[in-house]
């Protein structure tokens, strides 16, 4: 994340010992027009009692009025351990009495302090490295406006509930053109499962409740300091249905908010 950073003219710090931040911050008030886009990453390699302070530190950086930005990237045990394995990189968390399963529970343990204060959560368990590179790009340095980021995440509920989404819908209810074997290999982008789920009465009621909700309460979230939300849409395979819902949201909103992005994490 921080090469995508870098390329877009921050100034980026790999692993910043997480008792360093306050004088960073001291050096960024004294001469902001210098350094005017830092990104710091930290993670497990910090020393741990430095990890204990981050919350601490954060509140004293927001406190001056610096404005700050919390991302973090997570990922689900499986997906951790499969990873490690693969690269056969070491956990910085390893040792003679831990493995690698203990560690990465216990930099799970070390990091929740900070992960409930992020601005924005990513889970990058179903990601490529080019579609997090987009997710970065799209939801944070596209939307360096004060406006909100509004994301519409197609799933599938036989593979989990997105560990980042904000609100979840599930349309699991909805006529399924699953059971059309004309439809099954199709996908809610099709004309045909469009044409199909558009007939029924009961999606379009679906697609109105959720818009309703929505416009009524994203404001709320908006003026409470948040500049990211995802909305998850889930049906039984993540197909057709939640598909077709993610592409209507996202067509909706994107005429009264500047960043709207859709994806449909079971299409790849």
């Amino acid at each position: 994340m921080l090469h995508i950073l870098e390329d877009r003219g921050y100034y980026c710090i790999d692993n910043l010992p997480a008792s360093l931040l306050p004088s960073l911050a001291d050096r960024i008030s004294a001469d902001p027009a210098g350094i005017p886009n830092v990104a710091v990453s930290i993670d497990a390699r910090n020393i741990s009692s430095d990890l204990q302070q981050v919350p601490d530190i954060i509140r004293d950086l927001q406190s001056r009025d610096l404005p700050t930005e919390i991302v973090f990237l997570d990922a689900n045990s499986q997906v951790l351990l499969k990873r490690f394995s693969e690269s056969r990189r070491k956990h910085p968390l390893t040792s003679e009495t831990l493995g690698l399963k203990e560690a990465i529970d216990k930099e799970s343990e070390l990091l929740e302090a900070i992960s409930v204060m992020a601005n924005l959560s990513v889970d990058t368990s179903s990601m490529s490295l080019h579609q997090l590179r987009d997710v970065v790009k799209n939801r944070l340095i596209n939307s360096s406006e004060t406006t909100l980021a509004l994301q519409f995440q197609s799933f599938g509920y036989k593979n989990g509930v997105p560990a980042d989404a904000d609100i979840v819908y599930d349309v699991r209810c909805l006529p399924n053109p699953y059971w059309d074997t004309a439809l099954r290999s199709l996908t809610g982008l099709d004309r045909e499962v469009i044409d199909y789920l558009e007939s029924q009465d009961e999606v379009q009621q679906m697609v109105d409740d959720i818009k309703d909700y929505l416009q009524k309460w994203l404001p709320r979230f908006e003026s409470n300091n948040r500049s990211y939300m995802t909305v998850g849409v889930g049906c039984t395979g993540g197909q057709h249905r939640s598909v077709y819902l993610a592409e209507k949201l996202g067509q909706y909103f994107a005429s009264s908010i500047k960043n709207v992005q859709v994806r449909h994490r079971e299409l790849g």
